[in-house]
């Protein structure tokens, strides 16, 4: 069943893009550009030319970093976030489509960022827009440590300093004028990657956005990758997420189903890759509780429950 607004099935491309990057010496950048969509369990499916014209244009992501002899470095530009454990697109992560958790994260944003790096310890510190809004008023900052080679625990945290009233398809209000935080761990050891990962993100009490009373998110995820073999690799990925509040009590509905629902999910993705060629197949199931009717499933939104099939396949040059 599809999400309300949403088709049943469709065809589009979810990453024909080009980068191209300069990694060494003092002056380096990133550039990269094209066409792309964003899916995500639980919302309806975005077409590459509205994600285009609607999220963060032809050239999402495009940084110069600065990199002097040392463990500083300084970034600005279009940068990925700090926030979250999955990335933005498809071909960077190992489940094609985003999380419930990734749901409430920030995905691009428009700022600077200090990085440090000496030895087992990872960290940086990003002045941006948020959730890409006309606002430079986030700080966002996060601080990784190295146990061993196989194990790294990291703590994200960040929130809007300030305030705007700016929302578009890009800028959700509410999220945008809120906090968050994540205690994120990874083991990497072939043939496993395993990384569970918590977050809470509030949002405070704002009359002059909608938000009445102030309103919260709590989850948790798990992903996994096991490589069968050098070319067979298993993905999966279960999360919980629930929010505070009510409609009667003016709480903001940041998860799209009602204020005060809850989710959890089941994702599985089997990936083939031979050189350059890859193909995966992607199955998931999403489950809605405490929901508001006509906000969930289904054309008239009053279904719970969402199964969706999917195939990507290209080519990775």
């Amino acid at each position: 069943n599809a999400v309300s607004g949403d088709r049943t099935v469709r065809a589009d491309i979810s990453n024909a893009q080009v980068i191209v990057q300069k990694a060494d010496g003092l002056v380096q950048f990133y550039l990269q550009a094209g066409a792309y969509d964003i899916p995500a369990l639980g919302t309806p499916l975005i077409p590459a030319g509205k994600a285009l014209n609607s999220l963060y244009g032809p050239l999402p992501v495009a940084y110069v970093k600065i990199a002097p002899a040392g463990p500083f470095s300084i970034m600005a530009g279009n940068l990925p976030t700090l926030i979250g454990a999955e990335y933005t697109f498809t071909f960077e992560n190992m489940n094609v489509e985003r999380g419930l958790l990734w749901n409430q994260e920030n995905a691009i944003n428009r700022g600077v960022q200090l990085n440090y790096s000496q030895g087992p310890v990872t960290a940086a510190l990003s002045w941006n827009n948020g959730f890409y809004s006309d606002s430079y008023t986030w700080l966002i900052g996060s601080l990784a440590y190295a146990i061993n080679s196989a194990n790294t625990v990291s703590a994200v945290g960040g929130g809007n300093l300030g305030f705007s009233k700016f929302s578009n398809f890009a800028t959700p209000a509410a999220q945008n004028n809120g906090e968050i935080y994540n205690l994120i761990y990874t083991y990497s050891a072939s043939p496993w990657i395993v990384q569970p990962y918590f977050q809470w993100t509030y949002v405070p009490h704002n009359s002059q956005i909608g938000v009445l009373q102030s309103t919260s998110t709590l989850g948790g995820a798990i992903l996994a990758s096991y490589a069968i073999t050098s070319n067979f690799f298993l993905a999966a990925r279960a999360e919980f997420i629930g929010s505070t509040g009510s409609t009667a009590s003016g709480a903001a509905n940041l998860m799209g189903y009602g204020p005060g629902s809850k989710a959890w999910s089941l994702t599985l993705t089997p990936t083939y890759q031979y050189e350059k060629f890859f193909v995966r197949p992607e199955v998931s199931f999403v489950q809605a509780t405490s929901y508001t009717a006509g906000d969930v499933f289904g054309g008239q939104g009053r279904n719970p429950s969402q199964f969706r099939g999917l195939i990507e396949t290209g080519f990775l040059f």
